[in-house]
């Protein structure tokens, strides 16, 4: 395995405000961040900011995503953080997260066709994390690793299937196209009777994987490259939910338990697997388990995203605590009566299986709730709650997505805060004319 030692030279602005600054390396190693503000302390700070701005609206804090980006970096020992683009879907957030620190390398994209958009937009060190069936695309991909046979965009394969697309797509071109095996570390108890964790990869052992493998290198157009494990029943579960004690407890022996299947089987493919190839890269991970995934020696780095916005999904894990960054505002347009505000519109739910946890919470100012038979509504969201009565027609409700980047499919553009300074309006790719899933 290899990984990329080269760091960005420095700059004279920040990455992230804007601001002169003499290097980067200062303010990363700043000292810790100041406590979190309260809910009055952040709601006054937001009016002040967007005194003049016209709500609906999202944005970033930056201050918000700082202190996040360095409690990840601190949480993963060292190893680099590969970002996982489905979680912020803004190139211009992407690009300002890859120049803060070194130990951001490289994107996790979402399809194919973002990643052929991005390299085109000048970003390197690319993995597709998901298989695509998209020919043209495929073909377009053989055609940049003829020109770029070792820096090429990696695409996800586990069947041979998927292999056969890749050369059928790739006939005309010599270079082989650079793939990644996708390795499924689910947890199984009970002998396997039981699933736990996202259902991906068909491969889950060393003898699976490296028949994957042999049969990647007889092929003369593709090249396998690197490995990629996503532990999602550690990663992407919350083990301290409040008034949960007993899922919490279960939750944790099964994360407990897992783990160390993940550690024990995820080594043991790769050495099986370097037997046959030489592997650029190991990926594992998420936000919820950098610095389990991190400790483990086969690993060569770790992938996360959603820990920079922090959606209501990471409120309520033991190993860390992130600050809400990502949120988006909408107005007040009505007072149907006491102790209700109704918002424009809201009902941009998370992707999942569908549910009340899947719905965008009420953030600021304090106190209020969704009403219960309406929740976030396609045209219209009635907040419930004594702090309702405080709200104006006019006034602004902030509000905070369940999930990361899905946010983004919602809004044109992210105004970027700090302080109580915009410093910047970026589109989103929904801004960019873009709308990869």
């Amino acid at each position: 395995m290899s990984a990329t030692d080269e760091s960005p030279a420095p700059s004279t602005t920040d990455p992230i405000t804007d601001e002169p600054t003499r290097a980067l390396e200062p303010r990363l190693h700043r000292p810790a961040p100041l406590p979190d503000p309260t809910a009055a302390e952040a709601y006054e700070r937001y009016e002040q900011a967007f005194a003049e701005t016209q709500a609906p609206f999202a944005f970033v804090d930056l201050d918000a995503v700082w202190a996040n980006a360095a409690d990840m970096l601190r949480r993963s020992g060292g190893k680099p953080i590969r970002i996982a683009s489905k979680s912020i879907r803004c190139r211009p957030v992407l690009e300002r997260l890859l120049a803060l620190d070194p130990g951001f390398q490289g994107v996790l994209c979402f399809t194919l066709p973002e990643a052929l958009w991005l390299w085109e937009k000048g970003l390197r060190d690319l993995v597709v994390a998901y298989p695509t069936t998209d020919a043209a695309c495929l073909t377009r991909l053989a055609r940049l690793t003829a020109e770029h046979p070792d820096e090429a965009p990696a695409v996800m394969v586990d069947s041979p299937e998927q292999l056969d697309l890749i050369e059928r797509a790739a006939t005309s071109f010599v270079a082989p196209v650079r793939v990644a095996m996708d390795i499924d570390v689910s947890w199984w108890p009970l002998g396997g009777l039981i699933k736990v964790g996202p259902k991906r990869s068909p491969i889950r052992n060393a003898e699976q994987a490296v028949a994957l493998a042999r049969e990647i290198e007889s092929r003369e157009r593709v090249k396998l490259v690197g490995l990629m494990a996503y532990e999602g029943q550690i990663a992407g579960v919350g083990d301290n939910v409040p008034r949960k004690f007993i899922t919490n407890m279960l939750i944790r022996g099964m994360q407990s338990a897992s783990s160390r299947d993940v550690a024990e089987r995820r080594s043991a493919i790769v050495d099986a697997v370097m037997d046959v190839a030489d592997l650029e890269f190991v990926n594992g991970g998420g936000t919820g388990s950098i610095e389990l995934t991190a400790a483990e020696t086969v690993v060569s780095e770790v992938a996360a995203g959603s820990g920079f916005f922090a959606p209501v999904l990471f409120d309520h894990y033991r190993a860390f605590a992130l600050r809400p960054a990502a949120m988006f505002a909408l107005p007040v347009v009505r007072r149907p009566g006491p102790n209700v505000a109704t918002a424009l519109g809201g009902g941009y739910l998370a992707s999942g299986v569908g549910a009340k946890d899947r719905m965008p919470v009420p953030h600021l100012p304090a106190a209020l709730r969704l009403d219960p038979f309406e929740g976030t509504g396609e045209v219209q969201t009635p907040l419930r709650g004594a702090a309702a009565d405080q709200l104006s027609v006019g006034d602004r409700v902030y509000f905070r997505h369940v999930k990361a980047g899905e946010l983004c499919e919602r809004f044109n553009r992210l105004h970027l805060l700090t302080g109580t300074t915009i410093r910047d309006e970026v589109p989103t790719y929904r801004g960019e004319g873009k709308a990869f899933l």
